[in-house]
């Protein structure tokens, strides 16, 4: 059984944040992993969107390749997926749902839609259902 809430350090959290503003009005995406199994997310990846698009976004393959074996190698797994909405709410559009291939995985969305008050929100994505969860921000 999936925890039902997503416990994250303030500093990660203010990472996403200062990402999804960096690339606005592109979309920004990355990952938190963390130790295989453990379900914390330690370990800050911001990545590329290859799309560089304020409405999509894609893992460029060759950078998702090098991290993803990089996480086998340290034992770890993606803890957070994450991505930012650059003109709508925080929540998963259908596009999201359907590449979500990470069931364990906390799918974080930011909007930046409004500069003075980002929408941080974390949803669980398993074959096609969308959950959204609570957030837990740990100083």
């Amino acid at each position: 059984m999936l925890p039902v809430m997503l416990t994250i350090s303030a500093e990660l959290k203010a990472k996403i944040l200062a990402h999804a503003s960096a690339d606005h009005p592109d979309e920004a995406c990355g990952i938190i992993a963390g130790p295989a199994g453990s379900d914390r997310p330690e370990r800050f990846i911001p990545m590329l969107n290859a799309e560089r698009s304020p409405t999509f976004y894609r893992f460029d393959s060759l950078e998702q390749l090098r991290v993803w074996r990089e996480m086998d190698n340290r034992d770890e797994e993606p803890v957070v997926i994450y991505h930012s909405h650059t003109a709508t709410e925080a929540y998963p559009s259908r596009t999201d749902v359907s590449y979500a291939s990470e069931p364990d995985a906390h799918y974080v969305l930011v909007s930046t839609a409004d500069p003075e008050r980002a929408e941080f929100r974390s949803f669980r994505i398993v074959a096609g259902t969308v959950s959204e969860e609570e957030v837990v921000v740990q100083e």
